[in-house]
């Protein structure tokens, strides 16, 4: 494996490493107070749960994002760098609507960090060798 390879895997796990603790803080730290400030707001009862769902959706979301990215991180596959930078995408995407809608806070700068990490991370990877792709072992 090359040093270049190598290094696009290290950032791209601390970028999944960053996304799980996002998702930790987010969905056992965050939630229990956003629940406890919802059910207290003058907010009609019918968006009271749906809220919630989305606030652990977001989390959810965050999880799924960083397995696959560890996933395509590290198997042999063409399409790693693809599906890294995909997943990079998906989370920058998601700090640019939260930074727009909702401003500066530290959930942000968590998956700010992420996402450039993982993109990093997946423009620093290379596509399967060329030993993996003719089916000889190294």
């Amino acid at each position: 494996m090359s040093g270049r390879n190598k290094a696009a895997r290290i950032l791209v796990a601390i970028g999944s490493i960053v996304l799980f603790a996002s998702a930790a803080l987010h969905s056992l730290a965050a939630y229990p107070r956003v629940s406890t400030a919802l059910g207290a707001s003058n907010l009609e009862a019918r968006l009271q749960d749906p809220l919630r769902a989305v606030f652990l959706m977001v989390g959810w979301d965050w999880i799924v994002i960083a397995i696959v990215a560890l996933l395509a991180a590290f198997t042999e596959t063409k399409l790693r760098k693809i599906l890294v930078l995909i997943c990079g995408l998906a989370v920058l995407v998601e700090t640019a609507l939260t930074l727009a809608f909702i401003g500066v806070f530290l959930g942000n700068e968590m998956i700010g960090s992420a996402t450039v990490l993982l993109m990093v991370g997946g423009l620093l990877s290379d596509t399967a060798s060329k030993a993996t792709n003719a089916g000889v072992e190294k």
